[in-house]
């Protein structure tokens, strides 16, 4: 079996430790590739650094809406930059909206779609977080697309919301990814739109090191290796075999990031 961990955050200090083994363990456990996701500007060397020490890593830029704040001049031009200059940067992000820890509302909005502005631009996908805030970024979306005549490419990660709003960003043409949330007891909506997802939109992450799912809930450090816990309760979500789960979501995950495995 071979899965594709589209969102991790191993530049953390609590992998520094032993990077090595968890790698041991994810190779182990059949995860082939990783998409390394990117908080802010200030992690660009530390995450460009593993993505090359590993093959199988590939990764992100872009700024996080809880750090919008930290939004400057040259930000922008930052994110261009390492995206047009590294062919292992597949997609910009995280990026999004997070009405749940903050309400800067505007300046979210206004990095965000700086950030679509150079997804666009040099036709790569975007890496969307969206918390407490799927009608707004829906409104942004469907707006930019209209403004453009461009239809931006991404995934909604860590996906928390319903069965209707999932179909939202369904229409607009986005895959959806599901964390270690899907395994969480009390997360009937999220399980629920796990079930929905047409196949070919269906993405699995870890969000490591947060959100260790089910059985390692326990854990304070979530790790690669664990996606397979989210691949078999989407499975059995979906009553499909992890199998199957493992191949549609590698497939998927190669056709948004454009790998080439």
């Amino acid at each position: 079996m071979q899965l594709i961990d589209t969102h991790v955050h191993l530049n953390f200090d609590s992998f520094q430790p032993d990077l090595a083994a968890v790698r041991s363990r994810w190779q182990a456990a059949g995860v082939i590739h990783l998409v390394h996701s990117c908080v802010e500007p200030a992690e660009f060397s530390s995450i460009q650094a593993i993505a090359h020490q590993f093959p199988e890593v590939s990764f992100a830029v872009g700024l996080h809406p809880l750090d919008a704040d930290q939004w400057q001049s040259d930000t922008g031009e930052q994110i261009l930059s390492l995206a047009s200059s590294d062919s292992k940067v597949v997609a910009i992000g995280e990026m999004g909206l997070d009405f749940y820890k903050a309400n800067n509302y505007e300046q979210q909005q206004m990095v965000f779609e700086a950030q679509l502005a150079i997804a666009s631009h040099l036709n790569l996908p975007v890496i969307i977080h969206c918390r407490d805030a799927a009608v707004a970024v829906r409104e942004i979306l469907q707006k930019w697309q209209e403004r453009t005549g461009n239809q931006i490419r991404g995934v909604m990660h860590c996906w928390g919301g319903t069965p209707e709003e999932t179909q939202w960003f369904l229409d607009l043409g986005f895959y959806i990814s599901f964390s270690g949330t899907v395994t969480f007891k009390n997360a009937k909506a999220i399980q629920a739109s796990a079930a929905m997802v047409k196949s070919d939109r269906l993405l699995i992450e870890t969000d490591c090191p947060f959100l260790s799912p089910v059985p390692k809930r326990g854990e304070k450090r979530n790790e690669p290796a664990y996606v397979s816990h989210v691949a078999e309760q989407v499975a059995a979500l979906r009553k499909e075999t992890v199998e199957a789960i493992s191949v549609q979501t590698t497939q998927n995950a190669c056709r948004l990031f454009g790998l080439v495995l």
